[in-house]
């Protein structure tokens, strides 16, 4: 007997057809996308890297005509746009950075009239240096593309209730189906709004009360929730799947939030400017890059393509851009290469995103690298709840607590001792305490620990 396939639900937009659905307009090109990313995702590598560069060079002829600042690019390293054709030619432009797209000069004068309309999508600033970027209606279309290839791998039963936490929700809405892309294709059940700025309790009453199948919730959100669960013995059934958005998700929070909802987590890389970057691989938990949008590079500090295993700078090109040619873009991101996916797709693989330039420590004669803070050791020596770490000089961290009941001086001394054999050196730790949870930006985000160090 064969398996039962998500399309088996798909939803008909045609007056008075029901069975088999049939689709017209927008949620027809959308159709059509993904049954195409179907096959696509298992072409062989060289065939995709092919695809491509076919499509790169269409990019690169638009920007070429319409954006000076990209003309300039080429043109200072003596490249024309059928030239590119590999990576090797692609390598010889020099990266894109945020301040070039800061200075509004990368955009193009026009926009072909299919790809319009043209949007504009502003980035949270967790780098320091936010951006805005224009998308046209096909960046949307292949984000909504990509959203359900996610849901496809995932086998997701549509007529289940989803619950998403988010920053740019302001109050509790609930809905009648999940809204784009899964109700342009599918008949889905409710879903129910959540704003981030709710405390832990309310977002978990609110969870257990609606009994969603599908939980969206930022890596952060979900450690506070995970941890009331576990402290408080509750759980949440019926929950089948957690997709983390907006943050790293780390071993330790992955396992403890499979552990307290006891289902898997789902991960998305994405960014504001670029929409999907890499999913999750169903089979592997290798993050596959979404290749028939973007070619994603991962360079060391050479700018040389980093090898299995290592752990480099994330440079993208998006390939469907023809409002802002980002080509080359250094996102800010870190991530691990990974080797070919043992799941047979063609798609080019990242074993872990490990984070951000600012998550990097900076030690006293200057050097960065990932800091290790030792946290797994924390609740052995105090009742730490919360943590933070802010490294505001090359000598001085503020280590931003929230914790069970109040310390003891002998606690807070071998919390230091943790932490600084962890880190490698003996910084100066100021201790702050917060009640009950520690702020995080406007975004919504939150990361474990921040550099503030410039130079």
């Amino acid at each position: 007997m064969k398996t039962r396939t998500p399309w088996t639900g798909a939803r008909s937009n045609l007056p008075g057809i029901e069975f088999p659905a049939m689709a017209i307009g927008p949620s027809a090109t959308l159709a059509a996308l993904v049954r195409q990313l179907e096959d696509t995702q298992w072409a062989a590598p060289e065939e995709i890297e092919h695809g491509q560069f076919a499509q790169l060079r269409q990019l690169a002829r638009h920007a070429a005509q319409f954006s000076p600042h990209f003309r300039k690019r080429m043109s200072q390293a003596k490249l024309r746009p059928d030239q590119l054709a590999s990576l090797a030619a692609l390598r010889q432009l020099p990266v894109l950075r945020r301040r070039e797209l800061q200075s509004g000069q990368v955009v193009c004068s026009e926009v072909p009239p299919a790809h319009q309309p043209v949007g504009e999508s502003k980035t949270s600033g967790s780098t320091g240096e936010p951006i805005a970027a224009k998308r046209t209606a096909i960046n949307q279309l292949m984000w909504l593309a990509m959203t359900m290839r996610e849901h496809l791998w995932n086998g997701t039963d549509f007529t289940t209730r989803l619950c998403a936490i988010r920053a740019n929700v302001f109050q509790i809405a609930r809905d009648a189906d999940w809204g784009a892309p899964a109700n342009l294709l599918f008949r889905t059940g409710e879903s129910l709004r959540l704003p981030i700025t709710l405390s832990v309790e309310q977002l978990t009453a609110h969870i257990a009360e609606f009994k969603p199948a599908h939980l969206i919730i930022y890596p952060n959100t979900m450690a506070a929730v995970a941890q009331h669960l576990e402290s408080e013995r509750k759980s949440l059934p019926g929950l089948q799947t957690l997709r983390t958005i907006g943050e790293t998700v780390g071993t330790a929070l992955r396992e403890q939030a499979e552990r307290a909802f006891a289902t898997k987590v789902i991960d998305n890389y994405s960014s504001q400017e670029l929409g999907n970057i890499a999913l999750q691989c169903p089979e592997s938990g290798l993050y596959h890059v979404m290749a028939e949008s973007l070619i994603v590079e991962v360079l060391d500090d050479a700018g040389e393509p980093c090898k299995v295993g290592q752990v480099g700078r994330v440079v993208a090109t998006d390939l469907h851009n023809f409002a802002t040619p980002l080509v080359r873009y250094d996102i800010g991101d870190y991530a691990e290469v990974a080797g070919p996916c043992p799941c047979g797709r063609g798609l080019p693989a990242l074993k872990r995103v490990v984070g951000r330039e600012r998550n990097l420590i900076v030690m006293p004669d200057g050097t960065r690298h990932w800091p290790l803070v030792g946290f797994h050791r924390f609740r052995d020596v105090a009742p730490v709840v919360q943590y933070q770490l802010i490294q505001e000089t090359r000598d001085d961290i503020e280590v931003r607590l929230v914790v069970g009941k109040p310390l003891t001086p002998a606690q807070e001394s071998d919390l230091r001792q943790v932490i600084q054999s962890a880190l490698g050196h003996p910084f100066a730790l100021r201790f702050a305490y917060f009640e009950d949870t520690l702020p995080r930006g406007a975004n919504g985000k939150f990361d474990e620990f921040v550099c503030k160090v410039t130079a």
